[in-house]
């Protein structure tokens, strides 16, 4: 094989591998976030509370349409006159905790690494594409042909995904008591 398949298939593979690293490590950053924010706190869906490691509940205090966010709060007098308020909180007005209403491919920042990924994908499937036209020995058209079934694939997956997690989906209704933001 020539050193230009090669270098080409190889720069090829690191775009793809960047792809995928891309993808793993925006969700695992979202992921990690989120476990951050909410330490020892526990999010009970049925009735859409947190509640923190003292038992006092946190309830939706807005909803916020523009950032696709609901902030839940405490009770600042329960939040003041509790003995872990120094770990907790720095707020006198009680804790907060606030939540994505969207699932990570649904929101802003994963369908933009999403993108990027996909543009990465792109750029490894045209660098083999070149590289196809430029070398026609059998054994460099079989390798790059392979690599260029591993692009398709990968890209494919990228945007069947994407597509499958459209934004600007319907809004979630307040519920009663809920304040609402950007309306």
């Amino acid at each position: 094989m020539s050193p230009e398949t090669i270098l080409g298939a190889a720069y090829a593979a690191a775009l793809l591998m960047t792809a995928l690293a891309i993808e793993w490590l925006s969700a695992h950053t979202h992921r990690r976030s989120l476990r951050f924010r909410t330490a020892g706190f526990e999010y009970r869906d049925l009735h859409d509370v947190w509640v923190c490691p003292e038992g006092e509940h946190l309830w939706p205090h807005e909803l916020d349409h523009e950032r696709r966010l609901v902030r839940y709060r405490a009770r600042a007098h329960v939040c003041n006159a509790c003995p872990l308020k120094e770990r907790c909180t720095d707020s006198d007005s009680g804790r907060e905790i606030v939540r994505p209403l969207d699932p990570w491919p649904h929101s802003e920042a994963g369908r933009f690494h999403r993108v990027i990924a996909l543009m990465l994908v792109a750029i490894a499937g045209l660098v083999v594409i070149v590289a196809i036209a430029r070398n026609h020995a059998p054994a460099e058209m079989g390798a790059l042909g392979l690599l260029l079934v591993v692009c398709v694939v990968e890209g494919r997956f990228l945007l069947t995904d994407l597509r499958r997690h459209p934004a600007n989906f319907p809004d979630p209704t307040p519920s009663h008591g809920l304040r609402v933001k950007g309306l």
